[in-house]
């Protein structure tokens, strides 16, 4: 029997360049007991190009997704993008307003009954089924592994539609990956903008602002970028070489989501971790883990042998002591 039941709407991205996200969360959700039903015949749902130009179109298009969940049962939904989120709650938002609410539904042509919500699968994850799930899942923990947690622009803000985290120092995704058992780094720009879609009309801004956030993970030690967005996948990780290239820097840095991980640690099968989709492969940094839970647990047994050795001598003493304390009573 499933934890939690609930509705899916993978996104445009998802069944395109960031079909790994897509393919991890639902092997990851599958092993946690998360029941994924997707909505029929869904839709763009007019994340950054509509809401741009017709706030009513993108708000239409949004809930259309929403009346499709409707014909199936469904009014709870979840999504792995952040701006695809960000435009869904937007929409419910705004379709509170009667006024606004009528032009959608002039234009979609269905109106809505109610009762909608949409998260992200991250806050899913973390509050409805918990960390302490997570963690006993895990059968090969990320020890050794030095990551940081990316969350970019839109997961937790604006605060007041998102309503997840804290809008300027979040931490779900660090306990999240504590919980996966890799050595989260404190990352300063975890809310920095990478550049975004302005990657396409401004092709300078991306390789300036994802550039930055490389430089800084390398220069804390990071094996890798934890993410959590499609876009922000995309400009740190395809368009790593074009940062390279423009900035006259050499990083190699694997940017895998988090779902990845979730996946990898949970000892799921490779097809459904997806690692072979990432442009910057996560084998050097995985090798660079290995190694490094091995001086770790050489450590540890060091340290245990010299607790266990100490133990002994104490215990030795204490057995002489009582011999001699013996030895002079009979005396």
């Amino acid at each position: 029997m499933s934890a939690l039941d609930i509705g899916y709407y993978p996104g445009c991205s998802g069944q395109g360049t960031s079909m790994e996200y897509d393919i991890s969360t639902r092997a990851v959700c599958r092993e946690l007991g998360i029941a994924l039903k997707d909505v029929p015949d869904w839709n763009c749902c007019g994340s950054t190009p509509a809401h741009t130009i017709d706030s009513v179109l993108s708000s239409a298009l949004s809930a259309r997704i929403f009346a499709q969940g409707e014909t199936a049962g469904i009014t709870d939904i979840i999504t792995p993008c952040p701006s695809c989120l960000k435009n869904l709650r937007n929409a419910l938002d705004h379709l509170r307003d009667p006024l606004f609410a009528a032009r959608v539904e002039a234009l979609s042509e269905r109106p809505l009954r109610g009762g909608h919500s949409v998260k992200s699968v991250l806050q899913v994850i973390v509050e409805d089924i918990g960390l302490e799930a997570v963690a006993a899942r895990v059968r090969r923990p990320l020890k050794g592994l030095k990551v940081v947690p990316y969350y970019g622009c839109l997961m937790n803000r604006p605060a007041a539609s998102m309503r997840f985290d804290d809008p300027e120092n979040p931490t779900a995704l660090d306990r999240l990956l504590e919980a996966l058992g890799a050595e989260v780094l404190p990352f300063p720009l975890k809310v920095e903008c990478c550049g975004a879609s302005f990657a396409i009309p401004e092709r300078r801004t991306v390789p300036r602002l994802a550039g930055r956030l490389l430089e800084m993970a390398e220069a804390l030690g990071a094996d890798a970028v934890a993410v959590a967005c499609p876009l922000c996948q995309m400009n740190l990780d395809l368009r790593q070489g074009q940062i390279n290239f423009k900035t006259g820097s050499r990083h190699s840095l694997p940017v895998p989501y988090f779902t990845q991980l979730m996946a990898w640690a949970f000892e799921l099968p490779d097809a459904d971790v997806a690692f072979d989709k990432l442009a910057v492969k996560v084998a050097p940094a995985f090798e660079c883990m290995r190694r490094r839970a091995e001086q770790i647990a050489s450590a540890e047994r060091e340290k245990a042998e010299k607790a266990a050795a100490g133990t002994r001598a104490a215990e030795k003493k204490a057995a002489k002591d009582k011999a001699s304390a013996g030895a002079g009573g009979e005396a």
